[in-house]
């Protein structure tokens, strides 16, 4: 396949299917250089096109928790108190910045995340 930029949904779909065919490609290899071209092509067309935005702070919290297995204890002992836990869970508080330093710091939270309005 001839390299081109991504311009169209057409030109996107197409990329998808080529990157299908030669997934599997090895380094170093007309088809893996293929592979790496067309994957940085299709990254490209994809944050112009389908932007993620950041995720909310409270839900990025309780993701965290979830992956950390903590329960609202284990969030008050880095906020403080467990009522501030059950307030900044249920949006009646916003983090203030020690909360986030201490979110960053032992929940490894970004902090570009919690400085968010919500």
């Amino acid at each position: 396949m001839k390299l081109k930029a991504i311009k169209t949904e057409q030109d996107y779909n197409d990329a998808l299917a080529r990157l299908e065919v030669i997934f599997d490609a090895k380094l170093g290899t007309p088809e893996g250089d293929e592979l790496e071209v067309l994957g940085i092509l299709v990254d490209q067309y994809e944050n112009e096109h389908f932007p993620i935005d950041m995720p909310d702070p409270v839900e990025a919290i309780k993701f965290r928790m979830e992956q950390m297995a903590y329960n609202r204890q284990d969030l008050a002992n880095v906020v403080g108190l467990k009522s501030r836990a059950s307030e900044i869970l249920n949006r009646k508080r916003k983090l203030s910045l020690s909360m986030i330093r201490q979110l960053n710091s032992k929940m490894h939270i970004p902090t570009n995340v919690l400085v968010q309005a919500y």
